[in-house]
C-alpha cells in the first residue's frame, strides 16, 4: 500500500515549529506494510490543501492528514476535503452533543465556534475522539482511504491506531515493512559504503527484500535496513541476519545494531562491569558530561563531571603540573592523560577521561590547528590517550571530541582495537 502523509499547519512552515506527527504516523503505517512515498507539510489554504487532496485520489492508496481540524477560520482541513471531494458537510448531531457535553464537564461556556467540528464531509465515517473536540474522520474516494485526524499527538495516536484495526490492516495482510538502524563510527561515509555496498546490494534480490539507506550524521555513520516481510518474524530473521553479514565487514566500529546512542551503548557497559566514571572537559564544555547523564539511570555510573577550562583549573582542580602545561601546552597528550588520571583519583571513580583541544573558531596554530583534540581514557586496565584532527565549526569539533573519547572508552570495555584514524 502506497501513502501520503500531510501534516496541516502554517506554523510549521516556520522556524518555530516542527511536524512530529510524521514520524509516529511513518513509523505506525511502516508496521502494516503502508509505504510512505510522500511527507508534506501545508499551510492554512484551503485551495492549496484541497489541491493535494485531489491529487491524491486515485494517485495512492491511503493519505493520512494531521491537524487543520480544530474551530478557528484557519482550520480548514475539512472544508478542503469537501471542495476536493465535491462533498456536502454536514453537521453531526451526535458530534454536536460530544462537544457540548465535553464543555459541560470541564464547567467552560461552548462557543458557537466550536460547532464548526462537528462538521463532517458527506459520506465519511466519523472516529469518536476520547481526548479532545475534533473527532477523526475516514472516507473512501477512488481507491483512495482518507484519514483525517486532530494535531494534538495525545488525540492523534489513539486516533490512529483505532483506524489502522478498523481500515488499513484489513486490506495491508500480514506483510510489513520492519527496520533495524546500524550505527558506526571512526570511518567515513564513503569508506563505509566501500565495505558494506557489495553486500547489502545483494539484499533487494533476497527472497525477504532489504533496502539499505546509509546516512552521514555528526561523529557517526548510520545503515537504515528496511525489510520487506510477509510477517513479523520473517522481517526480524532476514534483518538480523544481515546485520551479522555487516558486522562481519565492519568490525568494531560499529557501536550500535539497535539504533541506540552512543551514550546509552556506554552506560550499559559501564553498568554491566559495576564501574563509575568521571570526566574532566576542557574544549568540550560539559557536553561529555550532559551526554551521558542524558541517559535515564545514570546515576547507577556516573560521579562527577569538571569543565577545567581555564590552565589554573586544571591545576586546582585535576592536579595537572603547571610545568606539564607549560613544557608541552594545555592542548596536549600528556595533559589530557593527567586531566583523566587527576577527576579519576579525586573523584574514585572507575574511569576517569580527559579531554582537551582547540574548537575554533580562532586559536589554533600551524602545529595544533583549530579541532586539534586529545582524548585520554583511564580504567582500572589501563588506559589510551589520542590526538585528533576534526572538522566543522565549534558545535561540531565539541560534539566529535565526546564521540570519540566515548568510543575510546567502549573499545576499552569491549577489548577491540581502535578503529580511528589521524
Amino acid at each position: 500500500m502506497k501513502a501520503w502523509i500531510l501534516a496541516v499547519g502554517s506554523e510549521m512552515l516556520t522556524p518555530f515549529r516542527l511536524d512530529t506527527n510524521s514520524l509516529a504516523i511513518t513509523e505506525q503505517l511502516n508496521a502494516v506494510g503502508c509505504d510512505v512515498r510522500l511527507k508534506t507539510v501545508v499551510g492554512d489554504d484551503l485551495e492549496e490543501l484541497a489541491s493535494w487532496f485531489r491529487r491524491a485520489v486515485g494517485s495512492v492508496d491511503l493519505v493520512v492528514c494531521t491537524g487543520g481540524l480544530g474551530p478557528t477560520e484557519d482550520d480548514v482541513t475539512r472544508d478542503a476535503l469537501a471542495r476536493a471531494l465535491d462533498a456536502t458537510l454536514d453537521t453531526d448531531a451526535e458530534v454536536l452533543d460530544a462537544i457540548r457535553e465535553r464543555f459541560k464537564r470541564r464547567g467552560l461556556i461552548m462557543r458557537d465556534i466550536n460547532a464548526r467540528q462537528a462538521l463532517v464531509p458527506r459520506g465519511a465515517t466519523v472516529l469518536p475522539n476520547a481526548n479532545g473536540t475534533a473527532p477523526g474522520l475516514w472516507i473512501e474516494r477512488g481507491g483512495t482511504g482518507i484519514l483525517l485526524l486532530p494535531g494534538p499527538p495525545r488525540e492523534m495516536q489513539p486516533l490512529l491506531e483505532r483506524a489502522i484495526d478498523a481500515y488499513i490492516r484489513p486490506n495491508a495482510g500480514d506483510r510489513g515493512l520492519f527496520r533495524r538502524v546500524i550505527r558506526i563510527t571512526g570511518r567515513s561515509e564513503s569508506d563505509v559504503d566501500a565495505v558494506a555496498q557489495p553486500v547489502y546490494s545483494r539484499w533487494v534480490q533476497a527472497p525477504v527484500p532489504i533496502s539499505t539507506t546509509i546516512l552521514a550524521k555528526m561523529g557517526q555513520i548510520e545503515l537504515h535496513l528496511t525489510a520487506d516481510a510477509p510477517n513479523e518474524a520473517d522481517g526480524r530473521a532476514a534483518l538480523a541476519g544481515a546485520v551479522r553479514e555487516l558486522l562481519d565487514v565492519l568490525g568494531p566500529c560499529v557501536y550500535s545494531t539497535d539504533g541506540r546512542a552512543m551514550e546509552d551503548v556506554i552506560g550499559d557497559l559501564l553498568r554491566e562491569r559495576g564501574w563509575s566514571i568521571a570526566v574532566a572537559e576542557s574544549c568540550s564544555g560539559g557536553l561529555l558530561a550532559s551526554r551521558l547523564t542524558d541517559v535515564a539511570g545514570s546515576s547507577d555510573y556516573f560521579d562527577r563531571g569538571v569543565v577545567s577550562y581555564s590552565n589554573r583549573a586544571k591545576t586546582e582542580w585535576l592536579g595537572v603540573p603547571a610545568e606539564l602545561i607549560e613544557a608541552n601546552g594545555a592542548v596536549s597528550e600528556a595533559v589530557a592523560r593527567a586531566m583523566a588520571d587527576g577527576i579519576r583519583a579525586r573523584s574514585g571513580a572507575s574511569v576517569g577521561i580527559g579531554i582537551t583541544g582547540i574548537a575554533g573558531p580562532g586559536g589554533g596554530t600551524p602545529e595544533k590547528p583549530v579541532g586539534t583534540v586529545c582524548i585520554a581514557v583511564v580504567t582500572p586496565n589501563g588506559g589510551d590517550v589520542r590526538r585528533f584532527t576534526f572538522i566543522g565549526p565549534r558545535e561540531m569539533v565539541k560534539f566529535q571530541s565526546t564521540q570519540a573519547a566515548m568510543n575510546m572508552l567502549r573499545l576499552h570495555l569491549s577489548d577491540g582495537p581502535s578503529v580511528y584514524r589521524d
